[in-house]
């Protein structure tokens, strides 16, 4: 265990206070603890590559963490009616996809590595910045613009992860 290991549980150990805040209706301790959650998730990486701390465990813990802060963050929003459902079934399904492409390039044994693209890290901050924006209460005009954003970002990038999944089924494994 390391210091970004453990800034990374305790970003996990967030979201259901994130969650709790958010039923509560008090949008500012919400915002205010998915704020905590994104300045944890910069210092974990950072710590790890200036310190030369990177662990195979935290290579896969950092992005779970990730999807279960906004995974929860989306639902959440949709059901209190704050965001359009379909947005959220976008980002969701996107996330889904790429588990599910995951999980079959692993059960065919292809050997494969996992680097986000430049649209993958766009679509991240683009979702990160919607939840703020909705907690933020901004207005619903901007509102209406970082949603439609977003969720072309998140497509895109669904069928960029696609493609590159296609590709690596097509290499032989010689």
């Amino acid at each position: 265990m390391n210091i970004p290991n453990t800034l990374t549980i305790f970003r996990i150990l967030l979201v259901p206070v994130f969650i709790i805040f958010l039923i509560n209706n008090n949008l500012w301790m919400a915002l205010m603890i998915f704020i905590l959650a994104g300045i944890t998730d910069g210092l974990d990486g950072l710590i790890a590559r200036v310190l030369n701390q990177r662990t195979l465990i935290g290579a896969y813990l950092d992005p779970i963490a990730d999807k279960f802060l906004l995974i929860s963050a989306y639902l959440a929003l949709t059901i209190k009616n704050m965001l359009p459902a379909w947005l959220s079934v976008i980002v969701i399904s996107r996330d889904i996809i790429i588990l599910s492409g995951i999980a079959l390039l692993f059960l065919m044994a292809k050997k494969f590595v996992i680097r986000p693209s430049l649209l993958s890290k766009a679509t991240t901050v683009s979702q990160i910045l919607t939840i703020i924006a909705v907690l933020s209460d901004i207005e619903n005009y901007y509102l209406i613009q970082i949603v439609a954003v977003t969720a072309l970002l998140t497509i895109g990038s669904c069928f960029q992860y696609i493609y590159r999944g296609i590709l690596i089924m097509g290499e032989d494994s010689a």
